[in-house]
């Protein structure tokens, strides 16, 4: 007798831990100010929409540009959250067929006059979006997850344009994911030799089809993004 009212009474725990956990996701769901767009969170899906249309091919940007350097910084607490949002070990990054392709060109060009690209941070899992979010309830400086972004999509960038001689990056007159006008591509209240370094940065990226983000000098992206679909699909199903 009382080894059934154990059971029952294991079951009932059980059970009352599934529903609070069920309305605790419920509360969470109804708390956020926003709605999910159409999200592809399997690479097998991906597969097929690249199957169908190869320009949505995400590309490895070392596999195709190797002189490229990296410094993934929400692979390390070195960015504006102060947490790794990335896994620890994360040292690759991606971008959908044109992208890669266009900031190929873009590398190439800089290397005629001496100089580089250092990568901040390409593709995006979607879910990193809806913690910036969390974070930063502010569009000026992350993604509203409602919309998704070009990162998300695969065809956003930030980057910077460093010396190959001595791996030093130009001065831009602020450090990445600095939140201040100061960051803003209309600022002009700076050394003449900063603002040069900007619009350097600016009409190469541009000349090569990026179009530049006002509210930050790292930030570029392809137009026409919504082609692509938003992706949440981890680093290492990705590769």
């Amino acid at each position: 007798m009382l080894y059934k009212i154990h059971n029952r009474f294991k079951k009932f725990i059980l059970i009352t831990l599934f529903l609070s956990t069920a309305l605790l996701k419920q509360i969470n769901a109804q708390q956020k100010d926003y709605i999910r767009p159409p999200l592809v969170s399997k690479y097998n899906t991906l597969k097929k929409q690249v199957a169908k249309d190869s320009l949505k091919r995400m590309l490895e940007l070392k596999s195709l540009i190797p002189t490229i350097v990296y410094d993934l910084r929400y692979a390390t607490t070195n960015n504006f959250t102060g947490q790794l949002m990335y896994p620890a070990n994360t040292h690759i990054t991606f971008m959908r067929l044109p992208a890669a392709k266009a900031l190929k060109k873009v590398q190439q060009e800089l290397e005629t006059k001496g100089l580089g690209l250092k990568i901040f941070d390409a593709y995006r899992p979607y879910s990193v979006t809806e913690k910036f979010w969390e974070l930063i309830h502010d569009e000026r400086y992350v993604a509203f997850p409602g919309k998704g972004s070009g990162h998300n999509r695969g065809v956003a960038v930030d980057l910077t344009i460093i010396d190959l001689q001595t791996g030093k990056e130009l001065d831009m007159g602020t450090a990445f994911d600095n939140f201040t006008d100061t960051a803003h591509q209309t600022f002009k209240d700076l050394p003449a030799a900063i603002l040069q370094n900007r619009q350097l940065l600016r009409s190469v990226m541009e000349k090569h089809g990026f179009v530049a983000y006002e509210m930050e000098w790292w930030h570029y992206y392809l137009p026409e993004s919504d082609q692509y679909e938003v992706l949440d699909i981890p680093f290492k199903k990705m590769k």
